[in-house]
């Protein structure tokens, strides 16, 4: 699946377009990662290759402040591993994702040799965020929330600045939607972590 292809006018490689119409192996998904590291690149449970093309200057602001507050906290916290959105990670179901913001316990980054750091998160991060740029549909990012749910994560938000809206994710549990938010609160799985929303709108 190729996203945004008219919305951006973005050139993709012919090699990546012909892939989208088959599955794709892990190995041949970490070989493409590599080549197309401009790309972000994602793959499903079922082997199918999604390709994003970078994104706009708005959502990399509203991202890399996303990504301050969270490295700040776990800064302070110790008590885990932040990652930025060019992270992918392997769910137990076998897709492979980026996640717009992710946080994992210190000890399941204590368990992974110097080699496996190198590669692919061989879990779901415990906490995960996702940022809706203009471009994403939000039903597709719902979707992807509910997978980490599923596959380990204790605590996701889906963000959609558009709309000023924050979808909350725990598992076995109802979304919990708050509109126009100015900070929400990732307590108790990251104490003391509020997510400033006013730079973010």
């Amino acid at each position: 699946m190729i996203r945004n292809l008219t919305e951006l006018d973005y050139h993709f490689p012919p090699e990546l377009i012909a892939l989208t119409h088959r599955s794709v192996t892990p190995e041949e998904f970490e070989e493409l990662c590599v080549k197309y590291d401009e790309l972000r690149l994602e793959l499903t449970s079922t082997g199918e290759l999604i390709v994003m093309p970078p994104t706009g200057a708005e959502t990399g602001r509203q991202n890399a402040d996303l990504t301050y507050q969270l490295m700040a906290w776990t800064k302070k916290d110790a008590t885990g591993v932040c990652f930025d959105s060019h992270t992918g990670f392997t769910l137990p179901n076998g897709a492979i994702r980026e996640p717009d913001g992710a946080w994992i316990r210190r000890e399941k980054w204590d368990s992974l040799t110097k080699q496996q750091r190198q590669r692919f998160g061989p879990w779901c991060p415990d906490f995960v965020v996702e940022l809706s740029s203009p471009t994403d549909r939000v039903s597709e990012l719902r979707n992807k929330m509910v997978e980490y749910m599923e596959n380990g994560a204790s605590l996701g938000w889906l963000i959609d600045p558009l709309k000023r809206r924050v979808y909350i994710y725990e598992p076995d549990q109802e979304v919990v939607i708050l509109d126009n938010p100015e900070t929400v609160s990732a307590h108790p799985l990251l104490p003391g972590f509020t997510l400033n929303l006013t730079a973010i709108w």
